[in-house]
This record gives structure tokens, C-alpha cells and sequence, in this order.
């Protein structure tokens, strides 16, 4: 057998492993063991909100806002209010609420049937990480007061806004990912349990698995102090880390007990096995982490945390692969042993390879087969439509979520989120003037026009039926205003008078996919020249949280040709290097991307197109989907071919090569893909709408590539292209 270049440098590791195992063992116990302490706690300091870390229109308005206007007025949650709400009930409510020292103000809003009411609480902290802080303060003293309140016990009280609901999907997405790794430990235990035929061996992939997240958190734990780090980070370290620790775990097993069955000694497998199996598990370690890699060139938070804490489980999973599961299985020896696995069992490797035989002797039929479906699963992706999804955005079953949709049954949900218009006249000039306030009127007149908008708040909206010649003269005694008026002046003017904000509130029908398409019609009203009278010169900014997304959106696909050529420079550098070839890192880019359109198919139809459809997929779940099911796909893909290559190396033939080497890998890809299957299932349960999407994407990916993939289209095209497979590199050895 052809040993790679790699493998005397691994079978050397590995000695070293041997000798030191219980040091190994011990530092890696320690290391694990401070990791779980710096790892507690990790949620409470990951982002919420995400957004981009370039600079955008959005943020650039925020940066007036933030500056130029009145900072103690921070934001307003909405407490929506049901059953039967006294006006004594509503007035002790908004007394009691007012007086809690972070409250700036408070208003009520009692509509003539009682049944529903609104309690309207302004904050005079603006900082988002202070305002978040705030929203289970602001719970318990709504709740504290209603249960001091006479007739105050009838009354049933939610706090949402743009806040408390980053709060909730906090929430939501820690007790998400404590769930799943509850529900995931026994059934993935039973999977290896038969699939390894010991408890024992079946606990070393998931101590591994457990041990690769445990690290992660903790450098991520680490890296929040100096970036911010994503709450989605949590679910990736996690999927990941469970899914290809345990992969790597099988395969090392699957390896040693293998070659403890020729006989060998306990150091002498562990020796083998890392020099074989270890070099497969840095190759496909390396391929995943080109994945990864790309989505760190990001400009999104919520992206490069994604690829910072996938790279990072990827490299403690590879770590505690090469490094401290050989000390292990060096301690363990034969006990490991006890049962053949599921890759390696004689009636398990005969049917596989009688499988590959089939494949190989009807390649051209396989291959037409297998694209056959692939491309028809491939077809929806013809109705991909990205953005903001109109439904099912925000977790269900949770206060804030909750309170939004009742909103929207009172008719106030564009209230909360806004569509934030800044308008900056250069410096000497004011917003106030008669020129300007007849160029706000234009603007706001032209944005008003539009029917998916319920109404536009502003300096000459503040007053129905008023002229601006009477605006003008009631703002000609500012100081007059701000005494009767203070909130609303504070609110649309700045403190130099020379900017002002409009905002744009959309009609409760209005979806958060259909508010992407008025940002963008309000910014082609403020790019259009001429620009109504009194705004010449003026900056016009268009903001708020549709805004940001749709800057968000834009961003991320200007980078997508950089995100595409790190993940697929670095995955055919890597394998053209490890397998001497040319044709084999074309043949994989290919094929995984044909997986990847499959899959982005699959996620259409069953989320976007489905009968309570999401109408679009959020811009990062086709980017992660492309960087994260690119890299494990290679996963796969290395454990196949090397077991081919060295078969190739003996036999100088490719169908017997492909025949044993999808013998002996099949069985373990299987079970290595149901694990994985299972690990990515689990998610696809979560409440959160992108967690849901990237679960079941991944485990249709998994699904996809370890059958259709692995099994049936590579083995057809490696025996169609024959002895190309290995030019220039490998040359067999017929005397061996």
C-alpha cells in the first residue's frame, strides 16, 4: 500500500501518543475540565442583534440618530393588555410603572370596548445592550403592579417591542440548544451502540463530540470579549461539533479495531490508524474548515460568527481526534474490540461491496440516474426568493411574539418597527425652516402615497389638517413647542436643529418581506433628482430594522464572490495536494455543488413554496448552507477516497479499487451519516425560523450526499474516468 506523505508524520504523532498517554490523557481532562468552566454563562454574552459590520445607509442613519437627537429617550416597549382593562386598572398600572427609575415615560391608550388596552413605556436608556438588559425588569414590574392593582388579577399583560423580542429568541435559542443535546444523547447512543457493538466504543464518539463543543464554547466564550460572536454561534458549535466529532470518533474506532483484527499489537494499530484514518481525519478536517474559512470574509455578524465557531470545533475535533483518542484506545486496547463494527462486519462489507459492483459495472446508467434526481430535486430552487420571510419570523410561543401578533389584531404592529427616514440639511441650515418643511411634506406626501403604509409620523404630520404655513409658524418659537410638546420635538428633531427623522409605519398587513420592497422604493424617492423643493442639498437616510436587512442582504451577496472562491480555492488545493490529482478536486467541487443546489431545492419547497410557506429564505441560510454543506460534504468524500486510493495503489485496477474501498467505508459512512442525520434533525425542530431552516437543511444534505452522493454518482464517475482519476500523481504497484 502507497502510504500518503503525511502518514510517517502521523504514525510518528502517534507513537508519541502511545508513550505519553496518560499525560495526553491528563492535560486533555484539565483542558476539558477548564473549558466548562469558561464556557458557562457564554449565551448571556452573545449578540442578539447581528447586523453588519461594514458601514450601510441603516447604520449611517442610526449614527444621526445616536449623535444628533436626544439621547434620554431610549426605546419604547408596547404592553399589550387583555381582558376586561377599568380605567382605574389602566391609570394604577401606568402610576406604578412610571415611577421605576429607568422609565422616562408613559402612555396609555384605552380603546371605547375595554376589552384590549395599551400602555406605551419610553425608557431613558438608549444603549441597546443596557435597553436589553431592561426587558425582564420591565415583565416583573407590569406583573408586580397588575397584582397590586384592585381587578388588576383579570387583566393579562404582554411587553413586546423591538427589543423584548431579541430577548425572547435568546431565550428561546439557549433553551433550543439544551433541549437538543438532552434529546440527542440517548438516541445517538443507541445508534452507535448497535453500530459499534460495544458501550464502550460507542462512548468514545460522543465524549469526543461533547468534548469538541465544550472547547468551542469556551474560545468563543473568550473571542466575545474582543468581537461580537452571534447567538446562532451556539447552534452551529453544537451541530457541528456533535455530528463530525462523532464521524471522526467512528472512523478511528472502525480503523483500529481493524487492524487489531490482522493481529497487530495495541501500539502498533493505534500507530496504523492514526498514520491511515488520522491523515483521512486532517484532510477532511482541513476541507471543512474551507468552508468555514469563507464565511469569516463575511460581512455579517451573524455569518462570520457562524464561521469562527465552526472552525474552531473543527479544530478541537480534529485535535482531540489525533491527539487524545489515541492515548485512549492505547489504555483501552482490545476491550474496544470486543464486537466488528457496522463498516467492517463481513456480511455488511459483502453487501457493499456487491453494491459497488453493480454501480461500477452500470456507470453510465448510475450516473444518469443519479443526476436525474438530483436535478429534479435541484428545480424548485428556480422560485427562490430571498429576504425577509413574510411569516414565522419571530418564535412562536413567546411573550413578546405572542404580544406582537395581538398588535396586529388591535392594528399597531407597524408601531414597533418602523421604517426610519433621516433627513440631514447641511450645516447652517434648519429643518425647521419653510423651505425644508415644504420638502418634508413632498417627502412624506410621496411615502404616504404608497398603500403598504398605514401612516408617516413627522414634524408636519404632528397636527391632522394643518398647513404649512402654520407649521411654519409654530415652529418659528421652538422653545414655545418643546415646553407644550417636548416628546414629539425631541423625537423629529435634533439638538441642532439642522436633521430630522420621519417614521414610516406599514399597514399590519403589511409583511416584513413586503416592507423590504418599501425601503427600497422610499430610498429610490430619496436617490430621485431633482429632489422636491427645500431638500436640495439635504442627506436622506433611510433606517430601522428593515432597513438594516435589506444593507444586510446587499452586503452579503457583493461578498459572495470572495465567499466562493476561498471555500472552493482552498477545498481543490487541499485535495489536488492530498491526492496527487487533478481531476478528483474538479470531480468533488462538482459534485457538492450539485448537493448544494438539491438541497437549497428541498429548502424552497418545503419552507417557501409550502402550503403555510415562509414566502422567502432569509439571505444567509443559501450562504451557510453553500460554506457549511460544501465542507461536509469533502467530510465524506476524503473517508471514501482514500480507502480507494489505497486499494488503487495495490490493485491498479479502478473497479476493484472502488469495490473495496466502498466495502470497507460504506458501512461506516452510513452510520456515521444517520448520527449526523439525526444530530441536524433535532434542530430542525427549533423554534427559531433560521435554526429550523439550517437543521433541516443540513440533515437533507447529509441524507443526500451519503446515498445519492457517495454511493451511486462518485463510484459511477471514477469508473468512468478510469486511471485519470489519479493523474498526475499516483502510480500503482503491480508487484505488490
Amino acid at each position: 500500500m502507497e502510504s500518503s506523505a503525511a502518514a510517517p508524520r502521523a504514525e510518528a504523532l502517534a507513537r508519541v501518543m502511545v508513550r505519553a498517554r496518560w499525560w495526553v490523557l491528563a492535560a486533555w481532562a484539565g483542558g476539558i475540565a477548564l473549558a466548562a468552566v469558561a464556557a458557562r454563562g457564554v449565551a448571556d454574552r452573545l449578540d442578539v442583534r447581528g447586523g453588519s459590520l461594514a458601514a450601510t445607509e441603516a447604520s449611517r442613519s442610526d449614527a444621526v440618530l445616536a449623535t444628533r437627537f436626544r439621547q434620554d429617550e431610549g426605546e419604547t416597549f408596547v404592553v399589550v393588555l387583555s381582558g376586561t382593562v377599568a380605567r382605574h386598572v389602566l391609570d394604577s398600572l401606568s402610576a406604578a410603572v412610571a415611577r421605576e427609575p429607568y422609565v422616562r415615560h408613559v402612555e396609555s391608550v384605552l380603546p371605547a370596548d375595554s376589552a384590549n388596552a395599551l400602555l406605551l413605556v419610553t425608557l431613558n436608556v438608549a444603549r441597546p445592550d443596557s435597553v436589553l438588559r431592561l426587558v425582564e425588569p420591565v415583565r416583573a414590574a407590569v406583573r408586580g403592579a397588575l397584582a397590586l392593582t384592585a381587578d388588576g388579577a383579570d387583566v393579562h399583560a404582554l411587553v413586546t417591542g423591538d427589543t423584548p423580542l431579541e430577548r425572547d429568541m435568546l431565550t428561546v435559542t439557549t433553551a433550543d440548544v439544551a433541549r437538543s443535546e438532552r434529546r440527542l444523547l440517548p438516541v445517538a447512543a443507541v445508534i452507535l451502540l448497535i453500530a459499534c457493538g460495544s458501550m464502550l466504543a460507542a462512548a468514545l464518539p460522543l465524549a469526543l463530540g461533547f468534548g469538541a463543543i465544550t472547547v468551542a464554547l469556551a474560545v468563543v466564550a473568550l473571542l466575545t470579549r474582543v468581537l461580537p460572536m452571534s447567538i446562532y454561534v451556539l447552534h452551529v458549535t453544537t451541530m457541528i461539533g456533535l455530528g463530525v466529532g462523532i464521524d471522526y470518533a467512528l472512523l478511528v474506532v472502525t480503523r483500529f479495531r481493524e487492524e487489531l483484527g490482522r493481529g497487530t499489537s495495541v501500539a502498533e494499530a493505534v500507530t496504523r490508524t492514526v498514520g491511515t484514518a488520522g491523515t483521512t481525519i486532517a484532510t477532511s478536517g482541513l476541507c471543512v474548515a474551507a468552508g468555514f474559512a469563507g464565511l469569516v470574509f463575511t460581512p455579517l455578524v451573524e455569518t462570520r460568527s457562524i464561521g469562527i465557531g465552526g472552525l474552531v470545533v473543527i479544530v478541537a475535533a480534529v485535535a482531540l481526534a489525533l491527539t487524545a483518542l489515541p492515548a485512549l484506545l492505547a489504555v483501552l486496547g482490545p476491550r474496544v474490540a470486543r464486537r466488528v463494527t457496522l463498516g467492517a462486519s463481513g456480511s455488511g462489507a459483502a453487501a457493499w461491496e456487491r453494491w459497488a459492483r453493480a454501480v461500477t459495472r452500470h456507470a453510465a446508467w448510475a450516473l444518469v440516474a443519479a443526476g436525474l434526481v438530483l436535478a429534479a430535486l435541484t428545480v424548485p430552487l428556480a422560485w427562490l426568493r430571498v429576504g425577509l420571510p413574510a411569516r414565522h419570523w419571530w418564535p412562536a410561543g413567546t411573550e413578546a411574539g405572542d404580544g406582537l401578533a395581538q398588535l396586529a389584531r388591535l392594528g399597531g404592529a407597524g408601531d414597533v418597527q418602523p421604517i426610519r427616514v433621516v433627513v440631514d440639511w447641511p450645516p447652517g441650515s434648519s429643518a425647521v425652516a419653510a423651505g425644508a418643511l415644504r420638502g418634508l411634506r413632498a417627502l412624506s406626501d410621496s411615502l404616504a402615497a404608497d398603500p403598504r403604509v398605514r401612516t408617516v409620523r413627522s414634524l408636519v404630520d404632528l397636527r391632522p389638517r394643518t398647513s404649512l404655513l402654520e407649521y411654519a409658524l409654530l415652529y418659528s418659537d421652538l422653545p414655545a413647542v418643546r415646553a407644550r410638546e417636548p416628546a414629539a420635538l425631541d423625537r423629529f428633531l435634533s439638538t441642532d436643529g439642522g436633521a430630522t427623522r420621519l417614521d414610516v409605519v406599514l399597514a399590519d398587513t403589511t409583511s416584513l418581506l413586503t416592507a423590504m420592497d418599501v425601503v427600497r422604493r422610499a430610498r429610490r424617492l430619496a436617490a430621485a433628482r431633482p429632489l422636491p423643493a427645500g431638500l436640495a442639498g439635504a442627506r436622506v437616510l433611510v433606517g430601522g430594522y428593515v432597513a438594516q436587512n435589506v444593507d444586510l442582504q446587499d452586503a452579503l451577496w457583493r461578498r459572495w464572490p470572495l465567499l466562493l472562491g476561498v471555500t472552493l480555492g482552498a477545498t481543490a488545493l487541499v485535495l489536488g495536494l492530498v491526492f496527487r490529482s487533478v481531476l478528483i478536486p474538479l470531480k468533488a467541487i462538482v459534485v457538492t455543488a450539485l448537493s448544494v443546489g438539491a438541497t437549497l431545492g428541498l429548502i424552497v419547497l418545503v419552507f417557501q413554496l409550502g402550503s403555510d410557506g415562509t414566502g422567502a429564505v432569509f439571505v444567509a441560510v443559501p450562504v451557510l448552507m453553500f460554506a457549511v454543506v460544501f465542507g461536509l460534504g469533502m467530510d465524506y468524500e476524503v473517508f471514501l477516497l482514500s480507502r480507494v486510493r489505497e486499494a488503487f495503489a495495490v490493485t491498479a485496477d479502478t473497479e476493484r479499487a472502488m469495490v473495496a474501498g466502498l466495502g470497507v467505508t460504506a458501512g461506516v459512512i452510513s452510520a456515521a451519516a444517520l448520527l449526523m442525520i439525526v444530530v441536524f434533525a433535532a434542530f430542525a425542530f427549533a423554534r427559531v425560523l433560521i435554526v429550523r431552516l439550517l437543521g433541516f437543511g443540513l440533515a437533507a444534505a447529509v441524507l443526500l450526499d451519503a446515498s445519492i452522493i457517495r454511493l451511486v454518482l462518485v463510484p459511477a464517475v471514477m469508473q468512468l474516468a478510469g486511471r485519470w482519476n489519479w493523474w498526475p500523481g499516483i502510480r500503482a504497484r503491480r508487484d505488490s
